[in-house]
């Protein structure tokens, strides 16, 4: 009866196994309406939220320039999105998504959830 459970729990961990790690959009990308453009794991129109990750992060960047100016990397990261811009994924444009600055605090916990998807080279 032992190796029956063993035998289950095996197929399961073999069928669910790639998929128990997966993380989903967080509900305020959703809100923004991140999803349009940007997946966690594929490209869309924009780029792969872990790819931008692995660029910067997981390749130990701490500085980015937006627009001549210098950021720490978060700050910068959240000023290109609230901007917009072109030319860090080729040269389709990000549209502003928050030139105010009324989302600032959304947008930089979303950056940081990007950014802890990246893998460390």
């Amino acid at each position: 009866m032992n190796w029956v459970r063993v035998g289950l729990l095996a197929t399961a961990f073999v069928l669910c196994g790639p998929y128990a790690g997966a993380q989903e959009m967080p509900a305020a990308a959703k809100k923004l309406g991140c999803n349009a453009c940007h997946a966690i794991d594929k490209k869309i129109v924009g780029p792969a939220w872990k790819d931008v990750a692995d660029k910067y992060t997981g390749h130990g960047v701490k500085i980015f320039t937006f627009n001549g100016k210098e950021y720490p990397l978060v700050e910068g990261l959240v000023t290109k999105v609230s901007q917009g811009g072109t030319g860090n994924w080729g040269t389709v444009p990000m549209p502003p998504q928050d030139p105010k600055g009324a989302k600032k605090e959304e947008i930089t916990e979303l950056i940081k959830f990007e950014q802890s998807l990246a893998e460390k080279k």
